[in-house]
């Protein structure tokens, strides 16, 4: 598990649905989760990048890291 801070753009994630779809299916895995509506970012914690990618494309929300 991997508890440094990283950062997702999840350009399908538009709404409120969208957050609350994506919370609940990361909060579950351990995952300590921010979002960023405006810019489509996910910033977590807490869980390793590879299995918060799989979650996401697992629900529809296919995801990449970002550099910053």
């Amino acid at each position: 598990m991997s508890t440094t801070p990283f950062t997702l753009q999840v350009p399908d994630m538009h709404c409120d649905h969208c957050r609350h779809s994506i919370e609940s299916a990361l909060s579950p895995l351990g995952a300590s989760v921010a979002f960023d509506m405006e810019t489509r970012q996910v910033k977590l914690a807490g869980i390793s990048p590879d299995v918060a990618l799989a979650a996401l494309a697992q629900i529809g929300y296919p995801a990449s890291p970002t550099d910053s």
